[in-house]
């Protein structure tokens, strides 16, 4: 659900003969965010983990559990993470059965691969890797104070249900808005090797090659920032 819509919105906005082409970046992170917000709905069951990075936030944050029923421990791990980078490839092959006859006309090579993963702006290893882990902290600390929320600390209301959910998505939007300029924001290592190698096995005519040499970047810079993220909160985000 995640990359199916989120790689939606970055189809529309920037392939050739869309409704939506042209509409920018503000369009694109709203369109995440929705995408977001979809898909921890659907994700429930897992306590709505759609990325590696805020998993592995929530273990270095010391948490026993990823949600009722589901210990922490390496087999859950492992779990969560391959169904993350699995749906994410399957949401972005589905992205490119909704915008096949997009994807089979003329345009830059550069924006078909920019609907499946990111791209810098200024190419520089090491100061894209601290934009995308700055970005992603901020999703995993503000995630992990989310869920302070609700207790007896905070005397606030349960049964908030899906309005958890849009809080998220209302984060993502504001990160992309905010830190998404240098890199694209992947914030989620998922979300940008999954649909990279699925633009690596589509037959997508001239879509030319699926920039590898970047590939490691959404993947190490999210990971870092979500490790630091879980280790911060264990003592700046007290629970009670």
């Amino acid at each position: 659900m995640l990359l199916l819509l989120g790689g939606g919105v970055v189809a529309n906005a920037i392939l050739p003969k869309t409704k939506g082409n042209g509409t920018g970046f503000l369009m694109v992170n709203w369109g995440w965010g929705l995408a977001v917000f979809a898909g921890v709905l659907v994700s429930y069951k897992s306590g709505g983990h759609l990325n590696p990075a805020v998993t592995l936030g929530v273990v270095a944050s010391g948490a026993q559990n990823f949600v009722d029923g589901v210990a922490v421990d390496a087999l859950s791990i492992l779990t969560y993470i391959s169904a993350q980078f699995l749906g994410a490839f399957i949401g972005a092959v589905l992205c490119w059965l909704a915008y096949k006859t997009q994807f089979d006309g003329d345009a830059d090579p550069a924006l078909k691969l920019g609907v499946f993963s990111t791209a810098p702006e200024v190419r520089n290893p090491v100061w894209n890797i601290v934009t995308e882990a700055i970005a992603t902290f901020v999703l995993v600390f503000v995630v992990l104070a989310a869920g302070n929320w609700g207790d007896s600390a905070t005397h606030t209301p349960q049964g908030l249900g899906w309005l958890g959910a849009l809080g998220v998505a209302l984060l993502v939007v504001g990160i992309g808005a905010s830190l998404g300029g240098p890199t694209g924001y992947a914030i989620n290592p998922a979300r940008d090797l999954g649909p990279r190698i699925a633009h690596a096995v589509l037959p997508i005519p001239g879509k030319g090659g699926s920039d590898w040499g970047y590939a490691w970047i959404p993947v190490v810079g999210p990971v870092i920032g979500g490790v630091v993220a879980g280790l911060s909160a264990g003592f700046l985000l007290p629970s009670s």
